[in-house]
């Protein structure tokens, strides 16, 4: 079996124009995330010493299940867009780090939609800044995630009501996605 080619990253990312609000369109389902997820998204803030904070949050059941983290480049001293982030987990009793890449593979030049992917190709992630993209944009992002090498039968569409919600809504204060993902629910 021929290794798989090195994926293609996005070179000298501007991440001031990266931050903000960005909704899940699709990606392939993770133990981390709940089965029945809506309206999922992440929202980025720069801090001064240049890392990130993560937001990600889902709906699920009615309920708003949130997990904070944070994200940084990866080699510092690289322009390619390979970024490390990190979660405590349980997110409700958060003990133990875990580190994922965050590696961008595609973004506009308007930074209005991105594929979001790591070496593994385990997991993949489309995004966008509104809620809704076109087929054909769609359709083009997941071209380019066929020709990094991931397996797109495996995607997702993520349901986003138009409008999102607002604000934080009633939370999952127990965790219990969390606990029922790791048995597979």
């Amino acid at each position: 079996m021929a290794a798989k080619k090195e994926m293609g990253v996005v070179k000298g990312l501007d991440l001031k124009r990266y931050m903000g609000r960005w909704y899940e369109i699709a990606s392939f389902p993770s133990f981390f995330q709940p089965k029945n997820g809506v309206n999922t998204r992440a929202t980025y803030t720069l801090k001064d010493d240049g890392t990130v904070n993560v937001l990600n949050e889902t709906w699920s059941d009615g309920k708003r299940s949130s997990i904070g983290g944070t994200a940084y480049k990866a080699d510092p001293s690289s322009d390619e867009a390979k970024l490390k982030v990190k979660f405590y987990v349980p997110p409700f009793l958060p003990i133990f780090p875990v580190t994922g890449d965050y590696w961008v593979l595609f973004i506009d030049e308007d930074y209005q939609y991105a594929l979001i992917g790591q070496p593994s190709r385990k997991y993949l992630w489309i995004l966008s800044r509104k809620t809704h993209i076109d087929d054909e944009i769609y359709n083009q992002l997941v071209e380019k995630a066929k020709e990094e090498g991931y397996d797109v039968s495996k995607l997702h569409k993520t349901p986003q009501s138009d409008p999102p919600p607002e604000g934080e809504g009633p939370e999952d204060k127990k965790g219990l996605w969390w606990i029922k993902s790791i048995f597979g629910k």
